[in-house]
């Protein structure tokens, strides 16, 4: 093979460091976007909190700290509201509807058109911005950032025992003898998370040795001692025996104990199958009693572990606020989710006044990647606030009547109306939270696939999901609908939904069958 040389010429996109920062800013929810600017400030000299409006903030911060971490005090919206919407009602806007932002967004927003796309090292930091601008993704920045540690346990997790944990503190507090001990370690190690034995008396018996010389008699006697431990149901082997156990637990002066023991004990499998003519019949209880018994058996616990658990709760902070004032939908970012960053003049002052570029080579990398980082977090806002803002737009039905309105929507058509990529949609969508008067959502939850209408039009799934949920709230629970004759209630609204389509949509709310909400009252 003869060796030669030639020339090729072609295009293809070279992920920059800078790009790949912005991309991971971009699908990074709140909470972590606060990690990663916490990490920032601490790796990167030329970066510092801007505490310009700290002071105002705190207050509001230390007013609210009895509210709960992912509710929003509302008056303290209002008031911010009310603040802005004058000067905002006489700015032009080329939006379909008017959108509200504070003084630090519209700056940001005026400052877009004036960041280069390259900036590089020894240019100076006044030939582009004035040295007074920093980035404010909000008017007021959290307590962990402003040095003030009232809220420092509040702040921190709560721990919590798991359910193995829980029942190894009450076996250290029971009288075991030895080998009581350790046949209760084995008992508790057998125990699931929903509070079950998931081991047989024989399998249990076999993770002994000979020479413990422990027979089925003794690890009977000490699940039954485990079996009063809290929470009560704990060890039991089935259904059956976790509703005993919890009846037992109850006061003796509760009223239908009895019957309810009976019903569990000897009719249980009429009861899951709700053929209650044959449960009165029986029990040889009216309808009314009947149906008071049903009702203790529904106040137990079918998974009496699922109570304890070391899981630390998920919290959500909205990243975008959406608001009715004067008539009008606004959408404005959480002014709250991230500090405001800036560059240290300190160290910016020190950069200018080096004779030699060799001396402060450090300092210079260290501001490349300051206004690269201040510069990606701008654009992820400017993105996150222009998609909030289209879904706002397809979706004032759903804002002003509910989830029965919710228009057919995907990717592709907010990516059209603001000029980026699918991919891009995806991202900023995804672990977004957008608060409303109806409660907060995920932005990914205003997107829904096209069902088709008789009439030939497009529907939204999440429409679709919404009527079905209200036939079934208005059900008869002694003749509950099925998923056929849904199907047919839809079709006279114009709904063209198959049965296993219906059945999906159920299934997918956590709404049993009809034969399985079938009530005796």
């Amino acid at each position: 093979m003869k060796q030669s040389l030639h020339l090729r010429l072609g295009q293809q996109l070279t992920m920059t460091p800078q790009l790949q920062q912005a991309i991971k800013l971009l699908q990074l929810s709140s909470l972590d976007l606060q990690q990663e600017i916490q990490e920032a400030l601490d790796s990167n000299v030329m970066l510092e909190v801007d505490e310009t409006n700290s002071n105002t903030s705190s207050d509001t911060d230390n007013s609210n700290n009895d509210n709960k971490s992912d509710s929003v005090d509302l008056n303290t919206l209002d008031n911010k509201n009310n603040e802005h919407s004058n000067e905002l009602n006489n700015q032009p806007s080329n939006d379909d509807f008017t959108s509200e932002v504070d003084n630090s967004q519209v700056d940001f927003e005026n400052s877009q058109n004036d960041i280069p796309t390259e900036l590089t090292t020894d240019s100076s930091w006044d030939d582009t911005y004035d040295t007074s601008t920093s980035y404010t993704a909000g008017q007021s920045i959290s307590n962990s950032y402003s040095g003030d540690d009232s809220n420092l346990f509040e702040n921190n997790g709560k721990t919590e025992d798991s359910l193995q944990e829980h029942l190894i503190w009450q076996a250290e507090m029971t009288p075991f003898s030895d080998t009581d001990r350790m046949i209760a370690d084995a008992i508790i190690d057998g125990i699931d998370d929903s509070g079950y034995l998931t081991q047989s008396y024989e399998e249990l018996l076999q993770s002994f040795s000979p020479e413990d010389e422990i027979d089925i008699e003794e690890i009977e006697a000490v699940l039954h001692r485990i079996q009063n431990f809290d929470p009560p149901g704990v060890g039991a082997r089935d259904l059956q025996e976790n509703l005993l156990l919890q009846l037992r637990a109850l006061d003796s002066d509760t009223q239908w104990l009895s019957e309810a023991k009976i019903l569990v004990s000897r009719h249980l499998k009429l009861l899951a199958n709700r053929d209650f003519a044959t449960l009165k019949r029986r029990m040889k209880l009216d309808e009314t009693r009947l149906a008071q018994v049903i009702s203790l058996i529904k106040s137990l616990s079918p998974r009496p572990g699922s109570h304890i658990s070391d899981d630390k709760p998920h919290y959500v902070t909205p990243d975008v606020y959406v608001k009715k004032i004067n008539g009008a939908w606004t959408c404005s970012l959480n002014s709250d989710s991230a500090p405001n960053i800036k560059i240290n003049e300190e160290y910016l002052n020190l950069v200018k006044g080096a004779k030699k570029d060799s001396d402060m080579s450090s300092i210079k990398d260290h501001l490349q990647e300051a206004r690269w980082f201040i510069k990606s977090l701008q654009s992820r806002n400017e993105t996150l606030l222009k998609v909030s803002r289209c879904i706002l737009d397809f979706q004032k039905d759903f804002f002003e009547y509910g989830e029965e309105h919710m228009r057919a929507l995907v990717l592709a058509d907010v990516a059209e109306v603001v000029e980026m990529h699918e991919s891009t949609i995806s991202r900023v969508t995804t672990q977004k939270y957008m608060h409303t008067p109806g409660g907060i959502f995920e932005l990914k939850y205003f997107f829904s696939s096209h069902v088709t209408t008789a009439s030939g039009g497009e529907a939204s799934a999440t429409a679709i999901r919404a009527i079905i949920k209200k036939f079934i709230a208005a059900e008869n629970s002694r003749k509950p609908l099925s998923d056929n004759k849904i199907s047919t209630m839809l079709a006279e609204q114009n709904y063209k939904v198959a049965r296993r389509t219906v059945a999906k949509y159920r299934e997918s709310m956590s709404i049993p069958p009809s034969n399985e909400r079938k009530n005796i009252a």
